[in-house]
């Protein structure tokens, strides 16, 4: 439930009468007083699903606890029913095994027999192993000598074929060199032809091209000379108009020369004028110029200090209203963190109760279990010992019994299907000892999975719970009715 408000009171004075005044309740920021009737009734209707929400949380916890316990009891009294069942799946293991040792013993037996029927087939395939191998050599020695013969009669043959290649290689050498003296005869012959017959086109070809060149020199002088004749002309006629239009503008300029002369004497007068209008208009912009510069500069800090005004304002109305919000803002997480204080109080309770419970039923588990493991060992100390005198007995019935090949090989069946029932029976009964193995585990993982759901850590326990293994075997992750018996 969230904390109540605290109420405190003024004294004052109103004339001569005095009294104690109440200080309204504030819900939202708003007096009650103020408060509507609509705003009245939804902050009760909050108020409400709160206190629903917190009797619901506080009904699922004690349920959930409910469960836990009602859990370690069931499975406690179906680990005692377990390691009773346990204990009658020990004692048929030990019968089984001490009928399996006899079996083994009849099972020796027949292999030194079959020991000595191996050793007889061996020697006998060994002798003729030999004999096959001696004929084969023999078979061998004469193939080679029918090779070797072979072999020198191609050697010959070879040998008369070399000779007769060489003489046919030398006749076709000798007919290459006079077929190639004959060709390089006749190619000297055709080539002193052919560069008689080109040197003399050749001085044709150029006396033809001397004869063409004099005619195009005469031709090109021609007309050169007519070209010159023509220029001479044109460049006569060119300097004597030249020389006319040049006098023209010489008169033209004597008589410009003049204008100007009288232009310059006025601009002369007139820029003195302008000198002397120049040096008052001077002295006056700088007897004005002062005053201009201060008053700029004063209408410039006038505008700073107003745009600093106008920013100080919209800083001070900002931080106003951020201030007001941190207000509403701090008194909800006030009543927050009261409710939740509370609640964190009574979780912790419960933690340390249900730890308490924890470690009592495990110190008792490990106690027991401890004894068990003693007592066990003492039987099977004992247990052992017997099946060393049974073993005895019944090796010296065995030699004392001098039984037939016929009745032994009943015997012999017989014991076979003994053991093949046996064998059967102690994979059941190891299937069963893993399950019951793997449910004490489930149950170790269910109780340290309950002790990190309430931030109990599995170090603080002071001691490390121990899983069963079966035959030194680890078990797997599976559900405990989904255990496969260990080969």
């Amino acid at each position: 439930m969230p904390p109540k408000k605290k109420k405190s009171g003024k004294k004052g004075k109103k004339g001569k009468k005095s009294g104690k005044a109440k200080t309204p309740t504030v819900i939202d920021g708003i007096p009650t007083e103020e408060m509507t009737k609509e705003q009245l009734e939804e902050h009760i209707v909050r108020l409400r699903e709160e206190l629903d929400r917190e009797r619901e949380e506080r009904n699922y916890f004690q349920l959930e606890r409910d469960k836990v316990n009602t859990f370690w009891e069931i499975t406690k009294r179906q680990l005692e029913e377990k390691k009773a069942e346990l204990r009658n799946k020990d004692r048929e293991m030990e019968d089984a095994e001490e009928r399996h040792q006899i079996e083994i013993k009849v099972y020796k037996q027949k292999v030194k027999h079959l020991l000595y029927e191996h050793q007889n087939n061996i020697s006998e395939l060994r002798a003729e192993g030999v004999v096959s191998l001696k004929l084969a050599q023999d078979e061998h020695h004469g193939e080679e000598r029918d090779l070797r013969k072979d072999k020198r009669a191609l050697k010959v043959e070879l040998k008369e074929q070399e000779l007769s290649h060489e003489d046919i290689i030398k006749n076709l050498k000798k007919k290459n060199d006079e077929e190639i003296t004959m060709l390089r005869d006749d190619f000297e012959r055709q080539a002193r032809e052919i560069e008689a017959k080109y040197e003399k086109k050749m001085r044709a070809l150029r006396d033809e091209l001397d004869l063409r060149r004099k005619t195009e020199i005469h031709e090109i002088e021609e007309r050169k000379n007519g070209q010159i004749n023509t220029l001479m002309k044109n460049h006569e006629k060119a300097f004597s108009d030249i020389k006319n239009y040049y006098n023209d503008i010489t008169l033209n300029n004597l008589a410009l020369i003049n204008t100007l002369k009288e232009q310059v004497e006025e601009m002369k007068k007139k820029e003195e004028r302008m000198e002397k209008q120049m040096a008052e208009v001077i002295a006056e912009n700088k007897r004005l110029a002062e005053p201009l510069q201060k008053a700029r500069e004063e209408v410039e800090e006038l505008r700073k200090q107003l745009d600093n005004y106008e920013k100080d304002k919209e800083t001070l109305r900002m931080t106003k209203a951020r201030l007001k919000v941190t207000e509403e803002d701090m008194r909800a997480l006030k009543w927050e963190h009261e409710v939740l204080e509370q609640r964190f109080e009574k979780t912790q309770d419960e933690r340390d109760e249900l730890y308490r419970k924890f470690v009592k039923a495990i110190h008792e588990v490990q106690q027991k279990s401890n004894f068990k493991n003693l007592l066990l060992e003492k039987k099977l100390g004992a247990l052992a010992d017997t099946l060393e005198k049974k073993e005895a007995q019944l090796n010296e019935v065995l030699s004392a019994s001098n039984l037939d090949p016929t009745a032994l090989t009943v015997v012999t069946r017989k014991l076979e299907d003994v053991l093949d029932s046996k064998n059967s029976a102690i994979k059941d009964l190891q299937y069963e000892l893993a399950r019951v193995c793997k449910a004490h585990n489930d149950l170790l993982r269910t109780y340290e999975a309950k002790l990190n759901q309430f931030g109990i850590p599995t170090e603080e326990l002071g001691f490390k719970p121990l899983e069963s293994t079966v035959g030194g075997q680890t078990l797997g992750q599976g559900p405990a009715g989904l255990v496969s018996a260990p080969s």
